[in-house]
């Protein structure tokens, strides 16, 4: 939705909202999808679909038992997941920013001038609203599966030096 020059000097590809909507439609990010289930759906493709990408490349490696293959694997499994959800992170959090910030900085002719807008009530609301009820839950989500990500790094290394 373009809001008009009268009311929002910003560049249509600059306004928070159609940066949302541009994010969500696109591939990568829509993949990860806003509801729950298509979120975990996601995440189980990539964990199945790199550990049977990794196995050849792990197994090659002749001087390694076969709990270490598995172990090695495994953490590549989870980086591969951490540096994907880092990345989807990342993005969902600037466009959180720019939705629930007042003011919105942009630049009109790429000659590093930026500009900073003001927004009007109607739509610091509306924007807030988005970001508030779709966008953080989003962000809280990859929050979490990070935060279960990293222990389990730690253990598979531990468990890879005790073999």
């Amino acid at each position: 939705m373009s809001l008009s020059k009268d009311i929002c000097p910003v560049p249509f590809d600059q306004q928070p909202l159609n940066e949302y909507n541009s994010l969500k439609s696109s591939c990568f990010f829509s993949w990860f999808g806003i509801d729950i289930k298509s979120y975990i759906q996601s995440v189980v493709i990539i964990t199945c679909t790199a550990s049977i990408l990794f196995m050849p490349l792990v197994n090659s490696v002749k001087s390694l038992s076969v709990g270490q293959c598995l172990v090695i694997n495994c953490l590549l499994v989870t980086f591969t997941l951490i540096v994907i959800l880092v990345r989807l992170y990342l993005g969902w959090s600037y466009v959180t920013k720019r939705l629930l910030s007042a003011t919105i900085f942009y630049e009109e002719s790429g000659w590093y001038d930026g500009q900073i807008w003001v927004k009007t009530a109607d739509i610091l609301t509306k924007d807030r609203l988005i970001g508030t009820y779709y966008v953080l839950p989003v962000l809280k989500r990859i929050r979490y599966t990070l935060g279960l990500l990293l222990p389990i790094v730690v253990i598979e290394f531990i468990i890879y030096c005790l073999l």
